[in-house]
C-alpha cells in the first residue's frame, strides 16, 4: 500500500474553516454575554432600589455642588453653621466628590453669616402664599438660585441644615439617574386618588413617583432646571387644595418633588446608605449623613422614651432662638451610637466656630 503523502496533516484551508469557525463562536459568545451584561444594567436602573457599583463609590466621580436652603432665623442658623463646619471637613477627605457650597437664603435680604457661609440671598414667595407652610419657599428658592447663579459642578446635593456628614459622601448619583433617600413615610400609591390630581393616568402608574423628598437628593444640575419649576407649582397646587393638605401634612412639598420628578420621567437610584435617623438609626456604619429631625429622648438607664421628655435629650426644637450651649453632656450608657456621635458633632462645631453664642 502506498501512503498518502498529506497524511496526518490538515490542510491549510481546513486549519483557516476552523480558526474562522471558532472566531465566530467566541465572537458570538462575547456579544452575547456583552449584550446580557447590558440588558442586566438597564433593568437596575429602571429598578429604583439599586446601589451604585461598590467601586464608583470610593470618590473620584464628578464633582456635586451642596446647596443648603435656609432662613434667617436662629434656628435654622445655628444648624446651618454646624452644617457647612461638617462638609469644610469632610469635602477634602478621600472618597469625597463634594465640590463648591451655597447656603440659599429665602428670606430676602443677607443676615450675619453672610461672611461666614457662602451664600445667595432669593426672595421669599409673596405674602400670604406659603399659608405658614415656610419649607414651601424651597422650590421658588431653587427656581432662582438655578436661574442667578454661576455653577460650576454639573451636580447637586439638594441637602438641610439639620444634615450633618459623617462620612465623605461619594457622588451617588450615576449619569442620568439622581441619588436620594427613602422615605418610609412617603407612600404614595396609599395616596393613589389625591396623586391623580397631580400625576394623571396617561402619565403612568403612580408607582413611577418615588418614595423620596428633594433633599438629600444629588441630581444632574440640567435635570433640575427642569424639574424645579414643576416642583414649585405643583406644591402649590397641593398647598391650595384641602384634601391634599390635609392627606400631606408637614411633608407636602416633599411629595411635590416626588411628583415633579415623576411628571418629568425622572427615577432615583434609592440609596438607604445615603443617611441616618437617629434615635431610630442605631449604628453609623458606612452611612454619609445624620439627619437629627427627631428628638432623642432617653432615661438615664440608657432607654429610649419617645413620645415622653427623657431625663436625658437632645432635640433640636428645644433651641428655637438660639444655639444650644457649648459642651452638650453626652447620653448616658447605653446609648446608641447615632446619637452620641450626633451629641459629639455639634460640640465639635460649637468648640470651633468664632461666636458661636452670637444667634
Amino acid at each position: 500500500m502506498v501512503p498518502r503523502k498529506n497524511a496526518g496533516r490538515a490542510s491549510p484551508f481546513l486549519l483557516i474553516l476552523l480558526s474562522f469557525g471558532f472566531f465566530l463562536g467566541t465572537y458570538n459568545l462575547l456579544i452575547l454575554v456583552m449584550h446580557k451584561a447590558s440588558k442586566s444594567a438597564t433593568g437596575e436602573l429602571t429598578d429604583p432600589i439599586i446601589s451604585r457599583p461598590g467601586d464608583l463609590t470610593a470618590g473620584g466621580a464628578p464633582k456635586f455642588h451642596v446647596a443648603l436652603t435656609a432662613t434667617d432665623a436662629p434656628y435654622s442658623k445655628w444648624q446651618c453653621r454646624v452644617m457647612y463646619y461638617w462638609y469644610k471637613k469632610m469635602k477634602d477627605e478621600p472618597g469625597s466628590d463634594m465640590g463648591g457650597f451655597t447656603r440659599v437664603l429665602h428670606s430676602g435680604s443677607p443676615d450675619n453669616l453672610m461672611d461666614e457661609i457662602p451664600t445667595v440671598v432669593t426672595d421669599p414667595l409673596p405674602e400670604g402664599l406659603d399659608r405658614g407652610y415656610v419649607v414651601l419657599n424651597r422650590p421658588w428658592a431653587f427656581v432662582q438660585w438655578l436661574e442667578k447663579a454661576t455653577i460650576e459642578e454639573d451636580y447637586i446635593l439638594m441637602a438641610e441644615p439639620d444634615h450633618v456628614f459623617v462620612n465623605p459622601l461619594p457622588n451617588l448619583a450615576h449619569g442620568d439617574h439622581p441619588a436620594a433617600f427613602p422615605f418610609f413615610y412617603i407612600k404614595p400609591s396609599d395616596h393613589e386618588k389625591i396623586i391623580r390630581k397631580y400625576y394623571p393616568e396617561e402619565k403612568g402608574p403612580v408607582t413611577n413617583i418615588d418614595p423620596i423628598g428633594n433633599s438629600p437628593v444629588i441630581i444632574k444640575k440640567s435635570i433640575l432646571e427642569k424639574i424645579a419649576p414643576t416642583w414649585m407649582n405643583v406644591s402649590l397646587r397641593m398647598k391650595d387644595d384641602p384634601e391634599t393638605d390635609k392627606a400631606f401634612g408637614w411633608v407636602l412639598e416633599m411629595y411635590g418633588y416626588a411628583v415633579a420628578s415623576a411628571l418629568h420621567g425622572v427615577r432615583h437610584i434609592l440609596r438607604k446608605d445615603f443617611m441616618l435617623q437617629p434615635p431610630w438609626d442605631l449604628d453609623i456604619g458606612k452611612k454619609f449623613i445624620i439627619h437629627y429631625t427627631y428628638g432623642c429622648d432617653y432615661n438615664m438607664k440608657g432607654e429610649l422614651t419617645y413620645g415622653k421628655i427623657g431625663e436625658w435629650r437632645f432635640d433640636k426644637r428645644s433651641h428655637l432662638r438660639g444655639p444650644p450651649p457649648k459642651n452638650i453632656s453626652l447620653p448616658p450608657p447605653g446609648v446608641p451610637e447615632s446619637v452620641i456621635r450626633l451629641v459629639m458633632a455639634v460640640n465639635e462645631a460649637s468648640a470651633n466656630i468664632p461666636n458661636w453664642e452670637t444667634p
